[in-house]
């Protein structure tokens, strides 16, 4: 990746790192949890939003390194799930509502693409060097992130969201073991990802989407 490439894959990022943590909080308050909305959560302003190391740290290291794909995360969202209307339910759609946003936004990224495809051949060459093909170079970096995202959260490995809405079919009384063991999660996590073996279970699936979404590109 060079270094254009790599200075538009930091907004594509942030953007869809936050609206991913928006979308827990504002789903979480239509479910009855107001929590995110007091903690000024509620907002697409990204000073709340920034973690230190998953937002700023961590994209800049991939940088560094000429990584192909940058990866991070914001800020999570608090959210009380006692709070909701209908504990199941609320944990459920909750839980899911990071992984459609990132989905969402693949694929709007991914119209825009195409759209801006079918334009730069018809613009002035300035135009096309200067706006259509880095924002080509946007939409696409966008629609990769956002898929990473969103096959990673989907795992259900707790504290990812796949976990607490696989969680939220299971008994209540299952619910604390997920809870005692989120920590060693993050552990997992590291683990099957310096293996590689959570690269193989997403890789297959981010290039099936990524080239539908693209249109074979």
């Amino acid at each position: 990746m060079n270094l254009s490439e790599a200075i538009l894959s930091i907004p594509a990022l942030m953007i869809a790192v936050i609206l991913h943590e928006v979308a827990h909080g504002w789903v979480a308050y239509r479910m009855g949890d107001p929590t995110a909305k007091l903690a000024g959560r509620l907002t697409l302003n990204p000073i709340p939003h920034i973690d230190p190391v998953g937002t700023l740290i961590l994209p800049a290291m991939f940088i560094v390194l000429n990584s192909p794909v940058i990866f991070g995360w914001a800020k999570p969202v608090p959210i009380n799930p006692l709070n909701f209307r209908d504990l199941r339910i609320g944990t459920f759609l909750t839980s899911i509502a990071g992984v459609v946003m990132n989905l969402t936004l693949a694929v709007g990224f991914g119209i825009t693409y195409r759209v801006l495809s079918g334009l730069s051949e018809s613009v002035d060459p300035f135009v096309a060097n200067s706006v259509i093909y880095p924002m080509l170079i946007f939409s696409a970096k966008s629609v990769l992130i956002n898929l990473i995202l969103a096959l990673f959260n989907i795992i259900p490995i707790p504290p990812l969201d796949g976990s607490k809405a696989l969680m939220s079919f299971l008994s209540f009384k299952y619910w604390e073991v997920f809870y005692k063991y989120e920590v060693y999660g993050f552990l997992v996590i590291t683990l099957l990802l310096f293996t590689g073996v959570l690269g193989k279970l997403i890789y297959p699936p981010l290039v099936f989407l990524y080239h539908l979404i693209l249109g074979g590109v």
